[in-house]
């Protein structure tokens, strides 16, 4: 594992890995983001300009679980919990990814990006889970809240490089969570996770220079093989993923809260298509929507270009509605809910 310090400030450091340099996580290549000079504008756009359907105009209903339904569910059956939060049922035991149950995604809980629905499940009804993947630190992934919530129920916290250090500080058990820079990797139960390359950026703060990692995951089950994106723009590393661990049975991938002004950290549903391709992917589950107003576009947006790409291309895509298991090795037909839900 990557070696960890401290400079003269308390700032923590870690000079072991090739990604953290000049004070902070990098990118091997500057991505396109919104600049200084461009946030005035950008931030009118958020205040003033909003698509009349950013968000919609009712509470979206999902389809609600039980702990019973979830432990009589066969292996390898996944749930979309809601935006990029999904629970996989691999081997017998439940993994959950960037798990998020808060009502908004933000700081504080009286403003910020406010949930559409509610959890189809709450904390205290999921059955225990042997691992928590998590992505990076902004708050729509990493919510403080449901982790203090999940601590007791969660065997491990698998975490990029810094995030695990923020988990800790936060009361979890040092001797759950496992920190991983990109390309090392880390077996539980016969499940292998990989951390992976992604292009984002982090901080919880409004003056953050990136102070912890991002990352994708490879998630390697007996006999079925998965990749979870987390949040990044479309870069070269989708084709190393591929060429080293694919091909993936199913892919994860990030589709929403995406802008041609921030196109360098947030792919545009094009992108996510070919990021699947480049992956060597066999089906694509998109994540990263539904959830939270985060972007510039209509709410179903994401799902509804995706769906329509991936047809285009004979790419097969599940779209199932937020709460519904789906089992992954013979998973049913799509239907786009989210057409029914503005409808209603």
């Amino acid at each position: 594992m990557t070696t960890l310090s401290l400079s003269a400030c308390g700032t923590a450091r870690y000079p072991d890995s090739p990604q953290f340099r000049d004070g902070g996580f990098r990118n091997p290549v500057m991505p396109k983001t919104v600049g200084w000079r461009e946030m005035p504008a950008v931030l009118w756009r958020f205040m003033f300009d909003k698509p009349a359907e950013a968000s919609p105009v009712a509470p979206l209903s999902v389809e609600t679980l039980t702990r019973e339904q979830l432990l009589a569910a066969p292996d390898r059956t996944l749930v979309r919990l809601g935006h990029s939060t999904v629970l996989l049922k691999l081997q017998g035991a439940f993994w959950l990814t960037d798990p998020v149950f808060s009502e908004r995604a933000s700081p504080v809980q009286w403003a910020g990006p406010k949930r559409f629905h509610a959890p189809p499940i709450a904390i205290d009804e999921l059955p225990p889970i042997r691992g928590v993947v998590l992505s990076h630190d902004h708050y729509d992934h990493l919510d403080k809240a449901a982790i203090l919530r999940l601590a007791a129920k969660v065997d491990h916290f698998m975490a990029p490089l810094g995030v695990g250090n923020l988990l800790i500080e936060w009361g979890v058990d040092p001797a759950k969570v496992r920190q991983l820079d990109w390309w090392q990797s880390t077996t539980v139960d016969g499940v292998r996770f990989v951390a992976t390359p992604a292009q984002h950026f982090s901080g919880r703060g409004l003056f953050s220079d990136n102070p912890t990692l991002w990352a994708s995951w490879v998630i390697e089950a007996e006999s079925f093989k998965l990749f979870f994106s987390g949040d990044t723009g479309y870069f070269d590393g989708f084709k190393a993923i591929g060429e080293k661990y694919g091909p993936f049975d199913l892919t994860l991938m990030e589709c929403g809260a995406y802008d041609r002004q921030w196109a360098g950290v947030h792919m545009q549903p094009e992108e996510t298509l070919q990021a699947h391709l480049d992956l060597r992917g066999k089906r694509l589950l998109p994540v990263h929507n539904g959830t939270f107003d985060l972007a510039l576009h209509d709410w179903y947006d994401p799902l509804e270009r995706i769906a329509k790409l991936a047809a285009a291309r004979d790419v097969p895509v599940l779209t199932p509605r937020i709460g519904a298991p789906v089992d992954m090795k013979t998973p049913p037909a799509n239907f786009a809910w989210w057409a029914r839900a503005r409808a209603d």
